[in-house]
């Protein structure tokens, strides 16, 4: 092509090249007159005439449209180069919806890139086709506004993140992808080794075991954006392969660990969005207490009351239980009894025997129960807080159980009714060092590693005098980041006293040779000497997701796996070649691999 003179870009825009001068989304009033290339996707094409047609250029900051003299041969997603020189549109002709909507390229000469076949969805509609069309065509996907936004958006976050971390003196360092196999946490993907048949690698769920080395080692404060790897069940926020902000730091405590993370989300926040956030700290048993979640939505409001002193004289047998508690949903009066029957439902099918309603009404109450409790009623309003209009939703149970109940009922009703589009962060402080105890025997409720509560050893010590509940209320250095109901990570500082981590194995049930199997390597490396330590994993996906506006992950992921754990692009997980499992010493009953007695199969596995 003759291309005539081209300008170069502004000094804000690209610089120029043989292709390129221009990007289609920025060309605006002041490029009137200017003579510039710009490639990209045919959007749309409209024929005016035999002579005269209309085409959208799309790249990935926006749309233009092109005058040519005949668009036969750009088709819908085909790649063109345009040659062009830029006026503003006749009057009356402008199109307000777009940046680029008051000026158009004219004089133009069209070099047609590649021919697209008629694609089976067109990317500015595929937030309206299934999802596993949508990947089965991923390509096509990725050139709709929405996921270039999104991957551009997961960028800014992770060179923010690595800017924020390099500031403050923290050293990204790699660690293995091939590990050893690890018997916590989810159930791990298994690599088979051709060297060494009949043994596997596992691909890691966490750089966990070796970023407490680096600690051993020196390094002081280790980052790294990190692959991990979990084989477990699929939801929205959860994928077989995740990236997360892994970081550990030597002679530190939880407030600092908590100030790192806090600055380093901050700034991605800030170079998304624009404003600072802030971040909010409350132990486990608070948030448990006042939200029924260790996740909770902050912007929903509705706490959690306890009303058992209402009730601890009432004669109405439906509150006479360990624990009553209740929640105000403002101006939620005007329910319907069908959708009070539907919670009352779920309710019972998350664990309570019942739910409790009554509707404020002139200072008092009205519900089937009314009569029962017209003594309670007054000072029922009263412990709620509640005015005329509002709902109250009062579960009578266990105290877990009602926390459990109405928390999930508030996650509900909050998700029903919309919430503002504002990011609240909390630090959540202090869990439970358990999550479980079964026959006398604990589950950690983070990992072997998490460090007791100072304050809570004792009790450790006198383990086999307490009873299960008092055993689960011993507090780890344990925390979590939370923001509108996602967890977005969780840290904790580690245990490198030999006594104290000898005294969590032996409740754990480990004993010193099986926890020598497991954790070998660690704790030899311990004996060298170990600096106090502690560190954090931040959820890039579901972060990301979170400033996207998205509700799953998949949405700022490039090729995800569908929640069935399927590529419909690739076609992954599919059946190997015969001679792969040959080479590698596997039958697999029914692949067809070769006959037993062949003399290399002598040292296979079967799996």
């Amino acid at each position: 092509m003759d291309d005539e003179r081209l300008d170069e870009a502004s000094e804000d825009g690209i610089p120029p090249s043989p292709k390129r001068t221009a990007w289609c989304g920025e060309l605006r009033e002041g490029d009137v007159g200017r003579r510039v290339a710009v490639c990209g996707w045919v959007s749309a094409r409209r024929e005016h005439g035999e002579h005269l047609s209309f085409v959208d250029l799309r790249d990935y900051t926006g749309v233009v449209q092109c005058v040519v003299d005949s668009a036969a041969e750009a088709r819908t997603e085909s790649v063109l180069r345009i040659v062009g020189t830029v006026r503003l549109r006749p009057e009356g002709t402008e199109n307000p919806k777009i940046p680029t909507g008051s000026v158009e390229l004219v004089d133009c000469e069209v070099e047609v890139l590649s021919r697209a076949e008629p694609p089976p969805f067109l990317p500015s509609r595929s937030q309206h086709i299934d999802e596993t069309t949508r990947l089965r065509h991923r390509y096509l996907d990725l050139r709709s506004e929405r996921m270039q936004r999104n991957l551009r958006t997961r960028a800014r976050v992770l060179r923010a993140l690595r800017s924020a971390m390099d500031s403050m003196g923290f050293v990204e360092v790699e660690t293995p992808l091939l590990v050893a196999a690890t018997p916590e946490g989810a159930r791990d993907f298994l690599v088979p080794s051709r060297l060494h048949r009949g043994k596997f690698y596992a691909l890691p769920q966490s750089p966990q075991l070796f970023k407490q080395l680096c600690m051993v080692g020196g390094v002081d404060r280790y980052y790294q954006i990190a692959r991990c790897l979990r084989d477990e069940d699929l939801r929205a926020d959860r994928q077989f392969e995740f990236t997360q902000l892994d970081l550990e730091a030597s002679f530190v405590g939880p407030d600092d660990v908590i100030e790192f993370v806090s600055s380093a989300v901050a700034s991605a926040v800030e170079e998304v969005l624009g404003t600072r956030p802030s971040f909010e700290t409350a132990t486990w048993h608070e948030v448990m207490e006042r939200y029924g979640t260790d996740k909770p939505d902050l912007r929903l409001g509705m706490e959690l009351v306890d009303v058992s002193s209402v009730f601890a004289e009432t004669e109405a047998r439906v509150f006479r239980a360990p624990c009553v508690k209740g929640l105000r949903v403002p101006g939620g009066a005007d329910v319907s009894r069908a959708r009070l029957d539907r919670l009352t439902e779920l309710a019972k099918s998350w664990g309570a025997g019942g739910l409790a309603w009554f509707r404020v009404a002139g200072g008092g109450v009205e519900s089937p129960l009314a009569r029962h409790v017209e003594r309670e009623a007054p000072r029922l309003v009263e412990a709620m807080g509640a005015e005329d209009g509002d709902l109250l939703l009062l579960v009578a149970d266990k105290r877990p159980t009602a926390n459990e109940v109405l928390g999930r009922l508030r996650t509900h009703l909050g998700e029903s009714v919309g919430a503002p589009g504002d990011l609240v962060f909390l630090w959540v402080v202090d869990f439970p060092l358990f999550e479980a105890v079964e026959s006398g025997i604990p589950r950690p409720a983070h990992h072997p590693f998490t460090m007791p509560h100072p304050e809570d050893l004792p009790m450790l010590e006198r383990w086999d005098y307490l009873d299960d509940e008092e055993r689960l209320s011993v507090r780890s250095l344990a925390y979590d980041l939370v923001v509108n109901g996602w967890e977005l990570g969780s840290g904790s500082i580690r245990i490198t006293d030999p006594a104290v981590q000898a005294l969590v194995f032996r409740l754990l049930g480990l004993s010193e040779e099986v926890a020598r199997k497991r954790f070998g390597f660690l704790l030899e490396a311990f004996g060298y000497g170990a600096p106090p330590h502690g560190g954090f994993a931040l959820g890039i996906d579901r972060f990301v997701a979170v400033l996207c506006g998205e509700e799953n992950i998949r949405e700022v992921i490039a090729f995800p796996k569908t929640q069935s754990g399927v590529d419909p692009l690739t076609g992954a997980p599919s059946e190997p070649d015969p001679l792969q499992l040959e080479e590698l010493g596997i039958v697999v009953p029914g692949s067809g691999v070769p006959d037993e007695s062949d003399q290399a199969i002598q040292n296979s596995t079967t799996i």
